[in-house]
């Protein structure tokens, strides 16, 4: 694809049906149990429903995970626990089952695909059509991508979005591979939210005082950097992001302009999300969180998302396995709204 053939520009978000909402709500006030009992998966169950545009809902038939790998240059800066030759060996992992995103995607009959957009190591072609560049620039001291870069992995992402909708996928899960990609994540985090570095580091993949020392650093350098273009999304992923978080962004927006929910996993995926509603404002009223992850970052984003995650169990490792550990929750919410009695069907007494 040519830059001259690349449309950064996102139509209108519609939201989620509201009369549908409503009436998932009045159906879930005659089943046989009392109103709000299921707390939030009653919640969840309407929202499915209002994206969906029916009552009741129907079961998911192709959830699908869409892992986005990137190499980014700041490893080079001590900040993670891994080398960045990681990445590389796990989209090999991913591709013949082995992840820990796979095993959980087959307890909630969901189909795996990874995505090279940035990975410093040759790939099978089968994941590489959409690669940009090798790796990422040092975002302390220079962008990750060119405009030109970070435009092509917008549209790359739409595509994907395009093609998993069009292809049944009712349910959409993006996750994320690459050695040293919470830094960016952070620095993201950061400039959208007025956030100070401290607030943000984590621990990543399991650094030392020493790495978080170093990961401190390169964020608050970083972030000098990327709050001069904040009131830009596109120039804020090719000065602090990189081609896979910028890839995740045009997913998830383009996900939203086709009404397709959107299970959102950790910090990573977080970051591309906090952008991907400055590219197409509405767009998270269509994501649900499928967990709050242990990275500090992640919280700030979620809360500045405006959305409250489904699991809380102190995941950190990205690929989409918190968003994917939570599906099974959808798939119930579902069937409670789908299959449960009502008082009258099953002769039960109501309330008065």
């Amino acid at each position: 694809m040519r830059s001259d053939q690349v449309s950064t520009e996102f139509p209108p978000v519609e939201p989620p049906d509201e009369t549908v909402l409503r009436e998932a709500e009045a159906r879930h006030a005659v089943l046989t149990k009392p109103v709000g009992s299921l707390g939030r998966l009653e919640e969840l169950g309407n929202w499915i429903a209002a994206c969906q545009g029916v009552v009741p809902p129907k079961p998911f038939v192709r959830p699908r995970v869409v892992v986005f790998a990137g190499d980014h240059g700041i490893t080079a800066q001590g900040v993670s626990a891994f080398p960045s030759e990681v990445t590389g060996q796990m989209v090999a992992n991913f591709l013949t089952g082995g992840a820990a995103v796979n095993v959980l995607a087959q307890v909630a009959g969901a189909t795996v695909r990874v995505v090279d957009m940035a990975v410093d190591a040759d790939t099978p072609a089968a994941v590489s059509q959409h690669k940009v560049r090798r790796s990422s620039g040092s975002i302390d001291r220079e962008d990750a991508l060119t405009r030109e870069q970070c435009e092509l992995a917008i549209a790359a992402g739409r595509a994907l979005a395009d093609e998993e909708v069009d292809a049944g996928a009712d349910v959409l899960v993006a996750g994320d591979m690459g050695i040293g990609n919470t830094t960016p994540a952070a620095v993201l985090i950061a400039s959208l939210t007025g956030s100070e570095p401290v607030a943000v580091v984590g621990r990543g993949t399991g650094i030392d005082d020493q790495a978080w020392m170093r990961k401190t650093a390169a964020i608050r350098d970083a972030l000098r950097r990327a709050r001069l273009v904040i009131s830009d999304p596109i120039a804020l992923l090719a000065t602090a992001g990189g081609a896979d978080i910028a890839a995740m962004a045009g997913f998830l927006a383009q996900a939203a302009v086709r009404k397709t929910p959107v299970v959102l996993d950790g910090v990573v995926v977080g970051a591309a999300a906090v952008v991907a509603e400055e590219l197409a404002p509405g767009a998270r009223e269509w994501w649900v969180a499928g967990h709050e992850s242990a990275e500090p970052a992640h919280a700030i984003a979620l809360g500045h998302l405006n959305l409250k995650p489904l699991l809380q169990f102190e995941m950190r490792l990205g690929e989409g396995s918190g968003a994917v550990a939570a599906l099974p929750l959808l798939i119930s919410a579902v069937k409670v709204l789908a299959e449960m009695a009502t008082f009258e069907s099953a002769g039960v007494t109501n309330k008065e």
